[in-house]
């Protein structure tokens, strides 16, 4: 075996279905069953070539309205020294999310954020009665901060996607997707890959993985083209969920092994599809949950006839939205 082969073999052990499903049990009682529903491309206005419903997971619906809390949580469950505090920088689903979990755990938290953030997601770290420090341009910037903190801190530090505990987290949604429903195929928005790494260590090809991502920050898509994490730029309507500076090197073996396909979708048909969900289903999310769904409604992704297409609508803090 090579020096690579063994490096894979060891990743692929560091979080497995079985770490998963050990995680989904310790965090089962401090997180939402978030709920599917089902619906037409027909009820949308647009055709796809199967003829099969398209199944919708909330996990918007989720503590802190993101998928982000279920990875907070198990780092704040599992890891030791968690009781000194946690330390997170975040674009600012994560930092909601850490901060959630800390105040169910009763531990301080301190949150670093990129001015870039909104204003309604600022709110709601505050609103769980971590720190907010403000602290540069963009989620690098806030990185830094957060790093420099942490020189004179006992807190951890929990990372928004590329920590064991935080991918083995997420994986719990694909668990949790797999028990409700029968899909092909998942479409996941990707950012940092925390989220999809986790699924794809859980599902290992089971379930078809299709990553979307924004053209103007096209993270996972530019590593899987370089066979490696490689910087990629990070703007766009989704900046603030969707564009770190690479995706983590813990779920790149993952998602290079298990992930089918990714693809690139415009701001234009992201800010399309926020409109779409509205009007449909009266959910109003932020760019970057709307970003799975807009490959569907725009044609980036067409599913075979017949396909069964499960859609992540994944986040909810957002400005406040008037698409009417």
């Amino acid at each position: 075996m090579t020096t690579t082969q063994e490096s894979a073999a060891a990743m692929f052990a560091s979080v497995t279905p079985e770490i998963v499903e050990k995680t989904y049990e310790i965090i089962r009682p401090h997180v939402r069953k978030t709920p599917v529903i089902e619906a037409f491309p027909k009820d949308f206005g647009f055709d796809l070539r199967t003829r099969q419903p398209m199944t919708f997971k909330l996990e918007f619906m989720q503590h802190g309205g993101s998928f982000k809390a279920r990875g907070a949580m198990n780092s704040v469950r599992t890891r030791e020294g968690a009781s000194n505090g946690v330390v997170a920088a975040s674009g600012v689903n994560h930092g909601g999310a850490v901060a959630y979990a800390a105040r169910q755990a009763g531990v301080p938290a301190n949150i670093f954020v990129p001015s870039i953030s909104s204003p309604a997601k600022m709110r709601k770290i505050e609103s769980f009665g971590a720190t907010l420090n403000v602290s540069g341009d963009l989620y690098a910037d806030a990185l830094a901060a957060s790093e420099s903190y942490l020189e004179n801190s006992d807190a951890i530090s929990i990372h928004a996607y590329d920590q064991d505990a935080t991918l083995a987290g997420q994986g719990t949604v694909a668990l949790e997707f797999t028990q409700q429903c029968d899909v092909d195929t998942m479409l996941v928005a990707t950012g940092g890959g925390g989220l999809i790494g986790g699924m794809a260590a859980y599902l290992q090809g089971r379930t078809k993985l299709v990553s979307v991502e924004p053209e103007a920050s096209p993270t996972l898509h530019a590593a899987l083209a370089a066979g490696k994490p490689v910087d990629a730029p990070g703007g766009g309507v989704a900046a603030d969920s969707l564009a770190p500076k690479q995706v983590g090197q813990k779920m790149f073996p993952f998602a290079a092994a298990y992930v089918a396909e990714a693809v690139l979708v415009t701001d234009e048909a992201i800010i399309a599809a926020q409109k779409q969900l509205w009007d449909t289903l009266r959910v109003a999310l932020e760019p970057g949950g709307a970003a799975a769904f807009a490959a569907l409604a725009s044609g980036a992704y067409q599913p075979e006839p017949d396909e069964r297409v499960g859609v992540l609508l994944c986040g909810a803090n957002s400005h406040a939205v008037n698409f009417d």
